[in-house]
């Protein structure tokens, strides 16, 4: 009896050790072999201008537009998951709802030690943003006889936790499933007195709230990363700091981030509130006709009212000293070119914009990828397409992408120096200016598509339209947006 449990103790052992044996030849796919397995990653994020928003073009947002081109380079379907609630994000990550957190945040210490972050591909400022008319506060310590909002569970919060050892009287509101856009307006309708958020946040929305003001920067500059599981297998992360190494040294990453945040560096107060104001009371007269032109041209008809605003203010008498004339303010030699025989008529104008900007799309290489493609044709519509490939032949000179719309601009300004125009086919332009006149097209043009679809506003933003229609704010016109969808 006792031999044979001692031979079935060894026969137990032999199998063990053949099935530890086996075991440990096995491979277990690690996270990121896991993702390509099933063909898809899962991204969370959050609704937001910064980040993610469905517009009439499909999803757009700058760390959708990253996540996109890091599923193509891993050759799987991209899988959008949203989330309001900063402080479920780890839950979330950990239980594997996701694969990753794009949702525009920078680290926390807590977070840090919690979950293993990627290469920051944005530095932002946390910034403390009060209301014109009231009491400009000097920092933080100026905040405590008022009241302060920030969004729970962000690396502002435990700024200000950080910063109440110094003002122990320091007190805010920590908002859940609210976004940047929701402290804004609050700020903006007097519910709060002050909000921190983050300065790339700021900038996306301040032209929708021109009499928010930025107090002063309130910490260091903070990086914007995404967001991993720390749990021994970095697979996936260290792909992901490939895709940002690769991206950045291509320029792509540049393109993108200028894409987004490139013609929002400088505010225009008074700018914003004239443009607004012509929304409601210009814009109507003429939007069908810039919707019939760009629907027959394949055009944004957003687009060519945004050529529109910045060439006339929506002005069908305008003049130049120069002689052109109309709201697409057409030269007499473009007009005939385009049959445009009264430049002075709306329709004509309008239809001739588009004809003339379209020729110009026409001319831009295909291989060139949209928006690019637009920017070009835009800084073309103004100072000339030959002045444009001066501008690029002298991009190409200087070892630059002659392609890249942010290569181009640099040089562009190049054309009024006699060093450079003495060099190139067309000579002398006030390169400047094309410079200037993208970038306001782009802001009107941006304005516009975040006004004219549903998608992207808010309900509450009702009130600012009421606001607006009383003089009280240049924000939403309620009837008047309605009429522009």
């Amino acid at each position: 009896m006792g031999r044979s449990f001692a031979q079935l103790f060894i026969i137990l052992l032999i199998l063990s050790a053949c099935l530890l044996s086996w075991f440990g030849r096995m491979h277990f796919p690690d996270r990121l072999q896991l993702v390509q397995q099933r063909d898809k990653l899962v991204v969370l994020t959050r609704l937001g201008a910064s980040t993610y928003y469905q517009s009439n073009e499909g999803p757009e947002g700058i760390e959708y537009d990253l996540a996109k081109r890091f599923a193509n380079r891993l050759g799987v379907q991209l899988v959008i998951t949203l989330t309001d609630d900063l402080g479920k994000l780890g839950v979330q990550l950990e239980t594997g709802m996701a694969d990753l957190v794009a949702t525009g945040i920078t680290a926390t210490p807590l977070r840090s030690k919690r979950f293993a972050f990627a290469t920051p591909y944005l530095q932002v400022y946390p910034q403390l943003i009060y209301r014109a008319g009231s009491r400009r506060p000097d920092g933080l310590a100026n905040t405590v006889s008022g009241s302060l909002a920030v969004l729970a569970d962000t690396r502002s919060e435990w700024l200000l936790s950080d910063r109440q050892v110094d003002i122990p009287q320091l007190h805010w509101a920590a908002l859940t499933n609210a976004t940047s856009e929701d402290l804004l307006y609050r700020v903006w309708s007097r519910q709060f007195d002050y909000a921190v958020v983050n300065s790339n946040e700021f900038t996306l929305s301040q032209h929708f709230y021109p009499e928010l003001r930025v107090a002063g920067n309130i910490g260091k500059p903070q990086g914007v990363a995404w967001m991993f599981r720390r749990d021994g297998d970095t697979s996936l992360l260290e792909a992901a700091n490939r895709f940002f190494a690769d991206l950045r040294a291509s320029g792509e990453l540049n393109q993108l981030i200028e894409h987004y945040y490139g013609h929002l560096d400088k505010f225009d107060y008074v700018g914003t509130r004239v443009f607004i104001r012509h929304i409601t009371d210009r814009l109507p007269l003429y939007r069908q006709a810039f919707q019939e032109a760009a629907e027959k041209h394949q055009l944004d008809w957003r687009l060519l009212a945004a050529i529109g605003y910045q060439e006339s203010h929506w002005n069908p008498q305008a003049k130049s000293p120069t002689g052109v004339r109309g709201i697409m303010m057409l030269t007499r030699p473009t007009a005939r070119a385009i049959g445009v025989d009264n430049r002075l008529d709306a329709g004509q104008s309008i239809f001739g914009g588009a004809a003339y900007l379209k020729r110009i799309l026409s001319r831009i290489p295909e291989r060139v990828p949209e928006p690019q493609r637009t920017w070009f044709a835009l800084a073309a519509y103004n100072i000339g397409y030959g002045h444009l490939v001066d501008a690029q032949t002298i991009t190409e000179m200087q070892a630059a992408n002659p392609e890249s719309w942010a290569a181009v601009r640099k040089r562009l300004p190049l054309l009024a120096q006699k060093k450079w125009y003495k060099r190139v086919k067309y000579g002398y332009a006030r390169g400047w200016q094309p410079v200037r006149y993208v970038k306001n097209v782009r802001k009107y043009y941006r304005l516009l598509v975040r006004i004219t679809e549903p998608a992207i506003l808010d309900p509450k933003h009702i009130e600012a339209g009421k606001a607006m229609l009383e003089g009280r704010s240049p924000f939403y016109l309620e009837g008047a947006v309605q009429s522009l969808y």
